[in-house]
């Protein structure tokens, strides 16, 4: 299959996002990324899918929308390197964390950090910006402060409340993986899985992990770099880093 049948439609940054980029170049399938802003994405990803959220694939004349569905799809037309296990009680388990991950772990590290996002708009157009023209760039910097509520309230980082139960849920979920992973250094059985994928990518913004696709753009503020040292003597976030070394490939993309 070409990498011009395959194509991601995506933000950047975006640990969501992550999970399908990740799935992709574990699969080592060339594809091909079309960059949305969030946002302006709406109208698009909504004509294209049917709905507004991204990550979208295009696969074989079909569009699958939602990071755990593409990883179901990668894995049933791409049976090598599997992600989700075959024994049905290991792949249960690694389809059950990845559900509570994405319900509930993915928004709660989103909410902390867009509750320090938002007061950095610079840093907000580096990160989503990147790759796009010049005049594009500086229209979107400019619409940053107006939309600051509008980003705040959909991304839960406006209630001071919402805010800090979603860093008590963040530490939960540190606290779940340091529990549950095994002398394999896996979560579910003795290999690398969809449940590692999945917790690895979407704890990676506390860590800013040292690859093209998740990796910061600098200069970080001192307020974000703040934001993640509250969680930096955790454990785990050692393991995230592990499996961005060990199991996170180079992208194949186009």
């Amino acid at each position: 299959m070409s990498g011009a049948s395959v194509v991601l439609h995506q933000f950047r940054g975006s640990h969501f996002n992550e999970k399908a980029r990740w799935g992709l170049d574990w699969k080592a399938i060339p594809h091909r990324r079309v960059t949305y802003l969030p946002g302006p994405h709406l109208l698009w990803i909504r004509i294209l899918s049917g709905q507004s959220a991204t990550p979208v694939l295009e696969l074989a004349g079909e569009r699958i929308a939602g990071s755990a569905r593409i990883l179901a799809a990668l894995d049933a037309r791409f049976p090598e390197r599997p992600l989700i296990p075959r024994d049905p009680d290991l792949r249960r388990r690694a389809l059950e964390i990845q559900s509570e991950f994405d319900a509930e772990v993915g928004p709660a590290v989103r909410s902390v950090l867009f509750s320090g996002l938002i007061h950095e708009p610079a840093h907000l157009q580096r990160i989503f910006a990147r790759g796009k023209s010049a005049p594009v760039r500086l229209l979107y910097r400019a619409s940053l402060p107006l939309a600051r509520g509008v980003i705040g309230r959909a991304n839960g980082a406006i209630d001071p409340e919402q805010v800090e139960r979603a860093r008590a849920r963040t530490w939960q979920a540190l606290d779940f993986v340091e529990k549950h992973v095994g002398p394999s250094g896996y979560l579910v059985g003795d290999s690398f899985t969809v449940a590692d994928l999945c917790c690895a990518s979407l704890l990676a913004l506390l860590v800013n992990p040292d690859h093209p696709d998740m990796r910061s753009p600098e200069p970080i503020p001192e307020s974000i770099r703040a934001l993640r040292a509250g969680f930096a003597d955790h454990p785990v976030l050692r393991w995230v880093l592990e499996q961005y070394a060990r199991h996170r490939p180079a992208p194949c993309a186009s």
